[in-house]
C-alpha cells in the first residue's frame, strides 16, 4: 500500500526544504505545483518552443529532485536557486539545439566558400565546453567541472578536496582566465574599452 502524503498548504521555506531533503513526495508536489507556471515562462521566454519548453521543465524539475541538497539558503531564496536550475536547463537545452543544427555536410559546400578560418577557428557559441574544460591542467580542470558542472561551492570544493580556500579561488580564477582566451572572451576591463 502506497503511503499517504499530507497535501502541503503552505509552509516556511526552511521547512519545505527539509521535507525535500527527505523525500518528501507531497513537499514535491508542492513545490511543482506552486513554482511550475513561473518556471515555465521562464523557459518558454528562453526556448520560444512550448514543446521543448514542456520537457526542460520536467528535466528542470528532476534536476531540483535530485540536486536540492546542493541548496544553500544563505545564497539566496529557494525560488532563485530553482530559477537558476531553470535557466540553466534552458540554455543547456538551446546551446545543444544550435550544436545540432550547425552541423555542416562538407561534401556540398563549394571549396570557394571552403578557408582556413572556417574549418580551425569555430564560434564559440558551437564548441563543447566540457571537452574544452579537459584541456586545462588537473587541477585547475577538477575544480571547474566540481563548481560549474556539479555546482559544488568553493567552500565545499575546499573541504571536499582538503584544500585552503584561497588556493581553491586562484587556481579557479586562473582556469576561467584562460578558458577567455581560448574562448576569445574579452575581460570586463577590455569590453569598457570598445564601449
Amino acid at each position: 500500500m502506497q503511503p499517504v502524503y499530507p497535501k502541503l498548504e503552505s509552509y516556511p521555506e526552511n521547512e519545505l526544504v527539509a521535507l525535500l531533503r527527505s523525500n518528501h513526495r507531497g513537499a514535491f508536489e508542492y513545490l511543482y505545483e506552486h513554482y511550475a507556471p513561473a518556471l515555465y515562462g521562464i523557459i518558454c521566454k528562453i526556448l520560444k518552443d512550448k514543446d521543448k519548453a514542456d520537457d526542460v521543465l520536467q528535466d528542470s524539475f528532476l534536476k531540483i529532485w535530485r540536486n536540492i541538497r546542493f541548496y544553500n539558503s544563505e545564497k539566496g531564496t529557494l525560488f532563485t536557486w530553482m530559477l537558476n536550475v531553470a535557466r540553466n536547463t534552458a540554455i543547456d537545452k538551446l546551446r545543444s539545439d544550435v550544436k545540432f543544427d550547425q552541423n555542416v555536410d562538407l561534401e556540398n559546400v563549394p571549396e570557394t566558400q571552403l578557408c582556413r578560418d572556417a574549418i580551425f577557428n569555430p564560434v564559440p557559441a558551437t564548441m563543447d565546453v566540457s571537452l574544452v574544460v579537459g584541456w586545462l591542467v588537473p587541477e585547475r580542470k577538477v575544480l571547474i567541472e566540481m563548481v560549474y558542472f556539479q555546482g559544488y561551492t568553493h567552500q565545499e570544493v575546499s573541504e571536499q578536496l582538503n584544500i585552503p580556500l584561497g588556493t581553491v579561488k586562484s587556481r579557479i580564477r586562473a582556469a576561467l582566465l584562460e578558458l577567455r582566451q581560448i574562448f576569445a572572451v574579452p575581460s570586463p576591463a577590455e569590453r569598457l574599452q570598445f564601449a
